[in-house]
């Protein structure tokens, strides 16, 4: 499998802001307040871009498909910063599933090549509800991850 037949089968497109292609494969029934009660994506990473730090305000689980392990920076709202590898070496410290909770920053790229992952909210995702991360207020919450914030933000 080669990311152009992935961009090919599913009709991957921008994700705006962010970085990656996708497509939407699933929304769940509407809430009654209208938003959807679950969503979940497939994503491409492909070699040398990355999804920007960005937050959501509920959980999202991540799911590695294929391809090259993904490096996640999550920023937590205490001020800690942690590193998660979602891939397929789970001997070797890797996640093929991960959970980033509410309000975290994250951001994440290939660990060389492409990725092919997947995302699950519930209550679903809405644009409106995502806020994307900006270098400065970023790097100066968390000044430890200076250089690795301004690797994963989009101007």
């Amino acid at each position: 499998m080669t990311p152009d037949e992935l961009i090919s089968h599913y009709s991957l497109q921008p994700i705006p802001r962010e970085g990656g292609l996708f497509h939407r494969t699933w929304t769940g029934p509407p809430t009654p307040d209208g938003r959807p009660s679950g969503t979940a994506i497939v994503v491409l990473l492909k070699t040398g871009d990355y999804s920007a730090l960005h937050r959501l305000p509920h959980d999202e689980t991540w799911h590695h498909y294929l391809g090259a392990p993904l490096e996640m920076l999550l920023l937590a709202e205490d001020g800690s910063a942690r590193t998660a590898v979602l891939g397929p070496d789970i001997l070797g410290g890797q996640a093929v599933q991960l959970t980033v909770p509410a309000r975290t920053w994250m951001g994440a790229r290939p660990v060389g090549g492409w990725t092919f992952f997947g995302c699950t909210m519930a209550p679903g995702f809405t644009y409106e509800e995502y806020e994307h991360g900006e270098l400065g207020p970023l790097t100066e919450r968390y000044p430890s991850q200076a250089e690795r914030i301004a690797g994963l933000c989009r101007r």
